[in-house]
C-alpha cells in the first residue's frame, strides 16, 4: 500500500495509522513495485489533488482508495478516470473502515458499491449547488457566488473549482455586468436574496 497526500502531515499521519495494522504494509516511494493499492487523502479534489491523483493512477493496475472531506458530483468522472474503487470520508480513519477498504481493493473487490452509492452512503450525497431560482445564473456562476459567500478570495475560488484565476474574474465580471450589480458583496447579497445560493 502507498499513501498519496498533498501535505506531509497528512501523509505521515496516514502512514502511522496504517502501520499500526499488522495486515497492512506501507511501501516507500522507491518500492512502487510492491504496492497493491494506493490510498489518496485530500480535503477536496482541487487542481493539485487531481494532478496528484492522476500521477498515482499512472501506475499500471493499482486501484485507488480516495479519502475526501467533501465531494462534488463533478468529481466522479475524475475519480473513475483515475481508477478509484472506494470513496471514503477522511473521518473513516476514526471509524476503522479504511483497512477493510484497502484489503478489499487489493483483492480486487469493492464492498461499498458504485462511486455514486458510496457518495450517498458516506457523504450523504454530493455537495450540490441549489437550483438558481429564476435568476438565470449558470452553474459556474452559482458555484463562484457560493464560494464568495463563504469568504474565499479569487485565488481560493480558482483552486477550489479547478479554474484559472482569470476564468473566475471573468465569471464575476460577466455576472455583475449582466445583472447590473455594483460589486462582489452586492452579487452575494443578490444571490442570497433570490435563493440562488
Amino acid at each position: 500500500m502507498r499513501v498519496c497526500a498533498l501535505d506531509p502531515l497528512t501523509a505521515a499521519g496516514m502512514v502511522s495509522y496504517l502501520g499500526s495494522h499488522r495486515d497492512v504494509r506501507v511501501a516507500g516511494a522507491s518500492r512502487r513495485d510492491e504496492v497493491d493499492v494506493v490510498v489518496a487523502a485530500f480535503d477536496s479534489l482541487s487542481a493539485d489533488a487531481v494532478a496528484a491523483l492522476r500521477r498515482s493512477a499512472a501506475e499500471p493496475g493499482k486501484p485507488i482508495v480516495l479519502m475526501l472531506d467533501r465531494i462534488r458530483e463533478s468529481d466522479l468522472p475524475i475519480a473513475k478516470e483515475c481508477r478509484v474503487v472506494a470513496l471514503l470520508p477522511r473521518t473513516a480513519v476514526a471509524g476503522g473502515e479504511l483497512p477493510g477498504a484497502l484489503r478489499a481493493a487489493a483483492a480486487g473487490a469493492n464492498p461499498f458499491g458504485t462511486l455514486i452509492q458510496q457518495a450517498e452512503r458516506f457523504f450523504g450525497g454530493f455537495v450540490r449547488t441549489p437550483e438558481p431560482a429564476a435568476t438565470n445564473l449558470s452553474a459556474r456562476e452559482t458555484d463562484v457566488l457560493r464560494l464568495m459567500a463563504d469568504g474565499l478570495d479569487t485565488n481560493a475560488i480558482a483552486a477550489e473549482l479547478s479554474y484559472s484565476e482569470r476564468t473566475v474574474k471573468n465569471i464575476i465580471y460577466a455576472l455583475t455586468s449582466r445583472l447590473k450589480l455594483r460589486n462582489r458583496s452586492h452579487a452575494v447579497a443578490y444571490a442570497l436574496r433570490t435563493g440562488a445560493i
